[in-house]
């Protein structure tokens, strides 16, 4: 399982590879580590990793995964990136491609809902796809009026992230 963070601005590449109890095997940017990680007070934790033992204190920001993460020696900035936020973010850039809008998936799931025909005219905001994942709902929206051009997608589909689902022109 990949998990996305931010630290200090920099994005690793991470993955989760096993976890048993507090025993577990990642692989950042390629590397692989096995760790134990044990929590120990409120937002302390203890982690050995190839003999070597680190204490960390994580302590959350105003704003939720948003972390400082403090170490002995010096202190990081740590951004969760899940689902939600990635969706954010496409919403955000707001993907054109020709003049034409994509609606883009923000994430692996399943189309649960096309509530809108090829043809039909949507105003800003109107949910158009609505996607599973993560047992939870989203509701895909368009960021600009128009009208459906094209609906790649069915109900019942299992879609990947950043596939494009439907055009509004």
């Amino acid at each position: 399982m990949s998990l996305e963070f931010s630290i200090d601005g920099r994005k690793p590449e991470v993955k989760l590879i096993e976890s048993k109890g507090s025993r577990v095997k990642i692989s950042i940017d390629g590397r692989v580590y096995d760790a134990d990680i044990v929590k120990f007070g409120n937002g302390l934790y203890s982690i050995i990793i190839d003999g070597q033992s680190f204490s960390i204190e994580m302590i959350e920001e105003d704003t939720p995964k948003h972390y400082v993460l403090n170490t002995f020696y010096k202190s990081f900035n740590v951004e969760i990136i899940d689902a939600e936020k990635r969706y954010q973010r496409s919403r955000l850039k707001g993907s054109k491609i020709g003049g034409e809008n994509n609606i883009s998936s923000p994430m692996p799931g399943k189309v649960v809902g096309i509530p809108v025909k090829v043809g039909q005219k949507v105003e800003a905001g109107q949910p158009v796809i609505i996607i599973s994942a993560m047992k939870m709902e989203s509701e895909l929206k368009v960021k600009n009026a128009g009208k459906v051009k094209e609906i790649r997608v069915k109900e019942g589909a299992v879609i990947d992230a950043n596939q494009i689902l439907m055009i509004i022109e």
